[in-house]
This record gives C-alpha cells, structure tokens and sequence, in this order.
C-alpha cells in the first residue's frame, strides 16, 4: 500500500489499523524531521544564499533560512524522500517496546 502522505501511512480504507493519537504525533514528528534534513541539505546546496552585489543583503540573509524551512517543508507534503516513512516506523517501533 502506498502513503498517503499528510497522514501516517498505516491507515487502511478497508478496515486496516486504526490511526491513534500516539502514530499522528509520531508521523507529524517524522515529517518534520525528514524537512530538517531537507533544509540542512538545501542550505548546503547554496539555496538561499545571497547572490551577490545584487542581493537583498543582511535582511534577506536573516529570512533565509525561513524560506528553506518552509521549501523543505513542502517538499516533505509533496512525497519527500522517504525518510519521514521510515522514521515514523522506527519511532513507532520503539513506542510499542517502551509500552
């Protein structure tokens, strides 16, 4: 089965499991986890750098980081690279072992 990505990806239409506040809390966790990964990685590409003489000079480097954040944040809305997904099934693993 496919994620649904916005949900945990555990929820079946056909009588699956059922979603608990405890696996909302730990996919909302996951995804946000996967966009900080993917804001490190965008600033480490050079997105959101100034681009020079003809930037918007210390203002725009102060919100930078805002807009990598929320880049970031939706690319993980939109699929992501996956990590989300497996972060959410390692945390809920661990979950069930500490119950």
């Amino acid at each position: 089965m496919e994620p649904v990505f916005g949900s945990p990806p555990l929820a079946s239409p056909h009588g699956g499991p059922q979603k608990t506040d405890i696996d909302l809390a730990l996919w909302d966790a996951a995804k946000e986890l996967e966009a900080s990964f993917l804001s490190e990685m965008l600033k480490s590409a050079g997105i959101g750098e100034t681009p020079g003489s003809f930037g918007g000079g210390i203002g725009e480097d102060q919100f930078a980081s805002f807009l990598r954040q929320e880049q970031a944040r939706n690319m993980v809305s939109t699929g992501g690279i996956g990590l989300a997904q497996s972060l959410f099934e390692a945390l809920k693993e661990q979950s069930h072992e500490s119950l």
